[in-house]
């Protein structure tokens, strides 16, 4: 590697503003994941069957469509099909969460699987309605028995973010993009890049760690 390598960090200054904006559409995306998950969740254990058809369809979907075909259908459809307005930011959070919160939805009912009978019985047998059994007694538990995986899931959405250059979003891809065009040196920012989506998802994945110990301690 020779010395331009160190002539273009001082260059690198879009790459991490894109790097910030890489977190922030991340986080908010993983948000609306949780928010979408835990609908489909609760959506899949309804008592009306078209309903459960949907989520058990909207899983499929999903999963057997590409992430890039998903943010494309939100930028250039969802406009003409709503006649709303959406820019980018918008459209590339809602393509990335709505694809999250399918997976999100089948960790969480993983989580659900290990809530023993007896705590539905106990909570219906003290006559609670059923919308306090769920937000007080049981998705509580299965959140925090989910944690790593939610955690990894995390990671995965700032992994899918990189697709999100295709409709112009200037995260920390499209930032790369643009620095290397300028100086044509793809090799060196491109590694930068990759250090730097390293040390981000390294980060998340240390915190959930962090989180799941201090679970594990209060309950204990």
């Amino acid at each position: 590697m020779d010395l331009q390598f160190f002539e273009i960090i001082p260059k690198t200054g879009p790459m991490f503003v894109g790097a910030l904006y890489t977190i922030f559409v991340g986080f908010i995306a993983c948000g609306v994941g949780i928010i979408v998950g835990t609908a489909l969740l609760l959506m899949r254990n309804s008592r009306f069957w078209p309903i459960r058809k949907f989520v058990g369809l909207y899983g499929s979907f999903i999963r057997g469509t590409p992430a890039l075909v998903q943010i494309l259908v939100f930028y250039y459809a969802l406009a003409p099909l709503t006649g709303i307005d959406v820019g980018p930011l918008t459209a590339g959070i809602m393509a990335v969460g709505f694809n999250s919160g399918a997976y999100v939805a089948e960790i969480l009912r993983g989580g659900l699987s290990r809530i023993p009978d007896g705590q539905w019985e106990a909570a219906e047998a003290l006559g609670l309605p059923k919308r306090e059994i769920w937000f007080k007694i049981i998705l509580p538990q299965v959140f925090n028995s989910t944690i790593p995986l939610l955690v990894n899931e995390f990671t995965m959405v700032i992994k899918i973010t990189p697709l999100l250059s295709t409709i112009t979003l200037v995260e920390l891809t499209r930032a790369s993009q643009i620095l290397y065009t300028e100086t044509f040196r793809p090799v060196e920012v491109l590694l930068i890049a990759a250090l730097v989506y390293f040390v981000i998802c390294f980060s998340i994945s240390q915190y959930g760690e962090y989180l799941q110990r201090r679970s594990v301690k209060y309950r204990l």
